[in-house]
């Protein structure tokens, strides 16, 4: 009799393979689903201050507050000692830093030439008010660029995140635009999201998706990558995919022992070499 229960047995353990597949299939729904509700948390993580904090820390690096014309602080600034200028500087940095955090790459700068340098703060950022998106992040650049005085070349800084903002303002407003270099960037946000995390669709979850690539497109003008053979948060792989895909006046930069950010070389050796590119020596 044996055999008679075969059968059964087969089509019990074909429903227990089926309940364990639905099981998996709900579970992997439900993580897809945690990962689309949170996944500015999983992008952002913006420094919280005090504006008195703000005020101390800007004072010890010699910034003063970049504002509005209507009064609202927007950043930091610092200008030429000497002036005119010979340019303007616009820095957006990267996931987890903050104005103040950045007045190494001022310094840098106004080592080697005289130049007016600012630095954006993101909404949500510091003592910012509002939340970070890359709408945000984005009206945010618009507006800083619109309060610039062009009567001198501007170029752009992008750190690592912030690489996709200066991407977007360069794309977006090119005839603007002297010059910009990228500090690990990426040729688009949901390549290394993707990368993080193989498992899941990033392209159909992702909103904020940081197209570079796609901007660059319509900027023709002198673009400056710097990669980092080590970098753990940005691969030096989309770097590079960046840099290839760019089909204006280009140098690349690459520290193949280095980490996320990091300059492998003095820091006046490099802005000098940068400042350089720009104005095309």
């Amino acid at each position: 009799m044996r055999w008679m229960n075969q059968p059964r047995s087969r089509i019990t353990f074909r429903r227990h393979i089926y309940q364990i597949l639905l099981l998996c299939l709900a579970v992997y729904v439900l993580v897809c689903l945690g990962c689309a509700t949170l996944q500015r948390r999983m992008i952002y993580f913006p420094p919280h201050k005090t504006a008195e904090h703000v005020d101390w820390a800007a004072g010890d690096a010699r910034l003063e507050r970049w504002r509005n014309p209507a009064g609202q602080a927007i950043g930091m600034k610092r200008q030429a000692g000497k002036q005119p200028a010979a340019g303007r500087v616009l820095i957006v940095y990267g996931n987890g830093s903050w104005t103040v955090g950045c007045a190494h790459y001022v310094n840098d700068l106004q080592n080697v030439a005289d130049l007016d340098v600012y630095l954006l703060e993101y909404p949500g950022y510091a003592d910012r008010p509002g939340l970070p998106s890359q709408k945000s992040l984005f009206q945010a650049a618009d507006e800083a660029l619109a309060t610039l005085d062009t009567n001198q070349p501007v170029y752009l800084l992008g750190e690592s995140l912030g690489s996709g903002v200066a991407a977007y303002l360069a794309g977006t407003h090119p005839g603007q635009i002297a010059g910009l270099i990228l500090l690990s960037p990426y040729d688009r946000l949901t390549s290394v999201a993707q990368e993080r995390m193989p498992f899941l669709p990033v392209s159909l979850l992702l909103v904020d998706r940081f197209p570079s690539a796609d901007y660059l497109r319509h900027f023709h003008g002198p673009l400056g990558v710097m990669v980092d053979g080590r970098d753990e948060v940005v691969p030096a792989k989309f770097g590079l995919r960046l840099y290839d895909g760019y089909d204006g006046p280009k140098r690349l930069w690459l520290f193949p022992n280095c980490q996320h950010v990091f300059i492998g070389e003095p820091p006046a050796q490099f802005w000098s070499e940068v400042l350089d590119f720009w104005r095309g020596k």
